[in-house]
């Protein structure tokens, strides 16, 4: 699986995956902006990434290896996981910064604003990539075009909810741009945290059976 993953980031992956983890750093605009858009442009990197497997036969040249064939699909879900989680762990520590020490510069924001709920819809934001597009890549492992726009449908739904929420009567608090009031946030970002580790997990099953039962 070690040498499947460095051969996924060193041989076939696109530079811009990479390049767009840096999508995180748009958690640091202070307000005006739907900062959940910086997560889409993460997924959006690695979007690239397919689409350079898919030109340069990466599936067909894995399945030559002396691997089994669903390793092939667990080092696809392991190198689009660790882009997420590094992209992840950049906005958790924009976050934390500006929640510490620039709250004041988003005490105006009529759009959400850097917390624990923010850091939650992202990795729902991740969670939806890896069951819709990545998932859906492996129903063909070649058509990436339409399992992108599913996804990116759903994706900006979710943005639309995470950005609605706090004008709902009674639930002003949840855009905080302090930790003063931020536990329902953090609680929120345990939970998704856990939904987005079972459902890679189940997406990434999934799509191991789909990729034993096609053809090439």
């Amino acid at each position: 699986m070690k040498k499947l993953l460095i051969k996924e980031a060193r041989l076939a992956a696109s530079p811009l995956s990479f390049v767009f983890v840096a999508g995180a750093f748009i958690t640091l605009i202070p307000q005006g902006y739907p900062l959940l858009v910086g997560s889409f442009f993460v997924t959006l990197g690695i979007f690239y990434s397919f689409i350079n497997w898919r030109e340069m036969n990466d599936i067909i040249f894995s399945l030559l290896l002396p691997v089994r064939k669903k390793d092939v699909v667990k080092a696809k879900f392991l190198f689009v996981s660790l882009l997420e989680t590094a992209a992840f762990i950049l906005q958790a520590a924009v976050t934390l910064v500006r929640m510490a020490f620039l709250s004041e510069a988003s005490a105006e924001n009529p759009l959400m604003n850097a917390n624990g709920l923010f850091l939650a819809f992202s990795l729902i934001v991740f969670a939806a990539y890896n069951l819709v597009f990545v998932g859906g890549f492996f129903k063909t492992s070649y058509k990436a075009g339409v399992p992108f726009i599913i996804y990116s449908v759903v994706c900006f739904l979710i943005i639309g909810v995470g950005e609605a929420l706090h004008y709902f009567p009674g639930l002003e608090f949840l855009n905080t741009a302090t930790f003063e009031n931020s536990g329902v946030g953090f609680i929120a970002l345990a939970a998704a945290a856990a939904v987005f580790v079972g459902v890679t997990v189940l997406a990434c099953k999934k799509a191991e059976k789909r990729f034993e039962n096609t053809d090439f």
